[in-house]
C-alpha cells in the first residue's frame, strides 16, 4: 500500500510532490531522473504566446533582411512557413510518451482566442491536464479589477467548453479579493489552483543605471502566504489546492497539507539542492507520518484549516496579527 497517494485534478499521484514549470522540465533526461527519484507529477515548462510571437517576428526579419538588394532580386531566401508552437507540442508529446507519472502542460497566453487555441492543441498531446498561468500587470488606468477578473473567468469558461482534460489555474496573490476570485473560477469549472506563482520582478543596477535581469528563485519560508490561503479555502471550494512558492523541505510539505493543500509544487529547492531533494522530502514526509501514526495523507489533510480549527478560528485572520503584536515579548522570549 502506498501511503503517500493523493488525488489532484482527479488524477492519482503516487505522492504530493510535483515539479513545477521551469527550465528544469525542458530536458527529457532530467524528467526521467525526476521520475526515478520519486516525483509525483511534473508540470512541463510553459508555452508562452509572447515567445511564439517574438520568434515569428525574428524569422520574418531574417527572411526579409536582404530583400531587394538590387533591382532584379526579390528575395535571398526561399519562402518558409513558420512552425509556430509545433516544435513545443512535439517535444511535450514525446515527454508524455516517455514518462509513466502524470505530466501537466503549462500555458501563458495573452489574447482570448489564443488561450483557447493553444489549450486545445496542448490537450491533443496526451498530457493529463493543463495549468493556466494568469499573470495580469495593470497597465490601463481605466480598467477596473472587476473587468480584469471577468475577462479571465471568460477565458476559463471558453477553455472548459473546448478542452475535456482537467484544468488548473496558477495565480498571483495580487488580486483585490483573491478568495472571491477563486470562488468564481471554481464555479466556472476549474479543477485545481496552484497558489502562488513566482513572477519576475524588474531590478536596476545603480552603477550602470540600467535594468538588469535576475532569476526569481523563492526563499525558504516563502510558503506562508500559500499556507494562509490553503487554510482559508479548504472545504470552501470544490477544486483542489496545490501550494507553491518557497516549498523547500518535507516539513514544508507537511505544514501545507495540514493547512488544506492536496499537494505542492517545487522548483527553487531543486535548483538550489538538486533533484535528489525530491527523495529527501518524501522520506521526511513518511518519517513524520510514522511518528504520528498516520496511515494516509487524507487522515491529516486540512486538520489545521480554518474549517477544522474550532478552538482558534481566528488564526488565519487579522485578529491573530493583532495578538502577535500585543504579545511580541512572549514570541521573542523577552522578559517583561
Amino acid at each position: 500500500m502506498n501511503r503517500l497517494k493523493i488525488k489532484y485534478l482527479g488524477i492519482e499521484l503516487d505522492n504530493p510532490i510535483i515539479i513545477g514549470a521551469s527550465n528544469l522540465s525542458k530536458d527529457l533526461d532530467k524528467l526521467k531522473k525526476a521520475e526515478e527519484l520519486g516525483a509525483g507529477a511534473i508540470v512541463y515548462r510553459s508555452l508562452f504566446e509572447e515567445q511564439i510571437q517574438l520568434e515569428r517576428l525574428q524569422l520574418d526579419e531574417r527572411l526579409t533582411e536582404f530583400n531587394d538588394i538590387n533591382a532584379e532580386m526579390l528575395t535571398t531566401h526561399p519562402q518558409a512557413d513558420y512552425s509556430g508552437p509545433d516544435e513545443y507540442l512535439t517535444i511535450i508529446r514525446k515527454a508524455k510518451e516517455n514518462l509513466s507519472i502524470p505530466l501537466l502542460a503549462s500555458l501563458n497566453a495573452v489574447n482570448n482566442d489564443t488561450w483557447i487555441k493553444y489549450a486545445r492543441l496542448l490537450s491533443e498531446t496526451g498530457v493529463n491536464g493543463i495549468e493556466l498561468n494568469f499573470y495580469q500587470i495593470p497597465s490601463d488606468y481605466d480598467k477596473t479589477a472587476k473587468a480584469i477578473e471577468d475577462e479571465q473567468i471568460h477565458i476559463v469558461k471558453e477553455i472548459r467548453k473546448n478542452v475535456a482534460i482537467p484544468i488548473s489555474v496558477k495565480l498571483s496573490a495580487d488580486y483585490t479579493n483573491i478568495l472571491n476570485f477563486i470562488k468564481k473560477l471554481d464555479l466556472a469549472g476549474v479543477n485545481g489552483f496552484a497558489l502562488f506563482n513566482s513572477f519576475f520582478q524588474p531590478d536596476i543596477d545603480i552603477i550602470t543605471e540600467k535594468h538588469v535581469k535576475s532569476f526569481n528563485l523563492s526563499n525558504e519560508g516563502d510558503y506562508k502566504k500559500s499556507l494562509r490561503f490553503s487554510g482559508l479555502l479548504f472545504e470552501n471550494i470544490k477544486a483542489d489546492i496545490c501550494s507553491s512558492h518557497g516549498v523547500f523541505t518535507g516539513a514544508d510539505v507537511i505544514k501545507l497539507i495540514l493547512s488544506g493543500s492536496s499537494c505542492v509544487q517545487v522548483v527553487s529547492t531543486l535548483y538550489k539542492n538538486g533533484l535528489t531533494q525530491i527523495t529527501k522530502m518524501k522520506k521526511e514526509l513518511e518519517d513524520w507520518m510514522d511518528s504520528k501514526q498516520y496511515n494516509n495523507i487524507d487522515e491529516f489533510r486540512g486538520k489545521l484549516s480554518k474549517k477544522r480549527l474550532s478552538s482558534n478560528p481566528f488564526i488565519y485572520k487579522r485578529a491573530q496579527y493583532a495578538d502577535l503584536l500585543i504579545n511580541s515579548e512572549e514570541v521573542f522570549g523577552v522578559s517583561k
